[in-house]
């Protein structure tokens, strides 16, 4: 088993977490990333063993517009914070995931403000898309690029030039032996270019074993990215959606329906996607629940179905960011660690997490399990993850009232979070309190 078959992740964004200035000055004035050390052994508690990170690297202002990729973002410190950052994980037994962000670049990168100056005459202009000299941007820099969804700030690079391609295999050969990262999310990846990927893959499995690549896909056919050939995995956003938007409804149905989607394409790829409730993009779970109890039977499932469980930074503690125009920093604040360092004795929310995280940590097997359905009502869901002799069951209500619930299963079980153990013999039967999970390992 490979350790993104088992893998549980905590997601960091850097800027927002450290309380960095929202715009470069490209100077240090404070080594942040720092900040992040002692919330390690946190990450650990909970029972996450990778963190995405990101984005890490020089940048203008959110992260996304990057200047520098061999450069750790000067508000964050410098290289020797991130390889000391990567380390202190590595000695926790966590793998970390960064951003690469290789879709597009900002204003600033060498290459384009090379162009800006010497236009047709520099040596960089095919390495942008639709770059034309007899146009005009917003900018007015007399001439015009492609952007990614219209973000004049983000610069889209031309993938089919294999001086870029190139650029940016060497810029990951750099992250590897420089700051032995374990993995990349591809930023962008639903419309990056599929030769890049494939040349990437190849690159990454000849310099590290078992390195992990996953991809920012919001729709589309999933399996065009997961293959042999590119990517180990993708962001599931048909998930995501069906979480909460299934118990807002009442409607279990169509988080199953979304489950067989995903499992149609066979449980070799839903194993290998990457679940989540919320992220950096989208507003914050409890948030999003019109029922606040809803926080339990949601979190209950997305660390039991098919693939891979993640949670983004401080949605352990139930904080709450709504989603708005042009004020992502809501949904990316500052935390500080003395704030939330009793969290896992005092937040019901926090020791909910940690005990379904740990429960993965405690069953790997689970990671790569087959799935079948057991019990489906639009207030009550059960299934059955099963990996030789080892099986999960787990059920949600979301129905305010209690649930009795019969299953056709045999065997000794121990329930997560009671500690309740039983002997079934053919005949399930337990009574699951309103708005609430159990998972039930044998």
């Amino acid at each position: 088993m490979k350790w993104y078959d088992s893998a549980v992740f905590y997601h960091i964004y850097p800027i927002g977490m450290t309380g960095a200035p929202r715009t470069n000055s490209f100077e240090i004035s404070e080594h942040r990333l720092n900040k992040l050390i002692p919330w390690i052994g946190h990450i650990k508690k909970l029972g996450c063993n990778a963190i995405y990170i990101g984005p890490l690297f020089e940048s203008v202002g959110h992260g996304y517009e990057t200047v520098d990729y061999k450069k750790l973002d000067s508000r964050l410190g410098d290289n020797e914070d991130l390889k000391a950052f990567i380390n202190t994980c590595h000695e926790n037994d966590i793998k970390v995931i960064v951003d690469g962000v290789f879709n597009h670049v900002g204003r600033e990168f060498f290459a384009f403000k090379d162009v800006k100056e010497k236009r047709e005459n520099s040596a960089y202009k095919d390495w942008f898309k639709n770059l034309h000299f007899d146009w005009n941007n917003d900018y007015n820099d007399g001439l015009y690029y492609e952007s990614w969804d219209g973000h004049g700030t983000l610069v889209n690079l031309n993938h089919q030039n294999p001086a870029v391609r190139e650029y940016m295999l060497d810029v990951v050969r750099f992250w590897i032996s420089e700051f032995n990262i374990d993995g990349i999310r591809l930023d962008a990846a639903d419309v990056l270019d599929f030769t890049f990927m494939s040349e990437l893959r190849s690159v990454t499995n000849s310099c590290k074993q078992n390195f992990w690549l996953m991809g920012e896909v919001i729709h589309g056919d999933y399996t065009r990215w997961v293959n042999e050939n590119m990517l180990q995995s993708v962001t599931n956003y048909w998930l995501h959606k069906a979480l909460y938007s299934g118990h807002n409804d009442h409607n279990y149905f169509e988080i199953a329906h979304t489950v067989k989607r995903c499992t149609d394409m066979g449980m070799h790829i839903a194993n290998a996607f990457y679940n989540f409730v919320d992220n950096h993009d989208v507003a914050r779970i409890y948030t999003k629940l019109n029922n606040k109890n809803h926080f339990a039977p949601v979190h209950v499932l997305l660390y039991t179905l098919p693939g891979k469980p993640s949670i983004y930074y401080g949605s352990e503690f139930a904080i709450e960011g709504e989603k708005k125009p042009y004020a992502d920093e809501i949904l990316r604040p500052e935390l500080n660690f003395e704030d939330y360092k009793t969290s896992l004795e005092s937040n019901e929310n926090t020791k909910l997490i940690a005990a379904l995280g740990n429960m993965r940590i405690s069953n790997p097997w689970v990671g790569e399990a087959g799935y079948r359905e057991l019990l489906l009502t639009n207030r009550q869901y059960a299934f059955l993850r099963e990996y030789g002799d080892k099986r999960l069951v787990a059920i949600v209500n979301n129905d305010d009232n209690d649930a009795d619930i019969h299953l056709n299963i045999s065997g000794e079980f121990t329930e997560i979070f009671s500690g309740e153990k039983r002997n079934f013999d053919g005949n399930m039967h337990v009574n699951i309190p309103g708005n609430s999970g159990q998972v039930w390992i044998g």
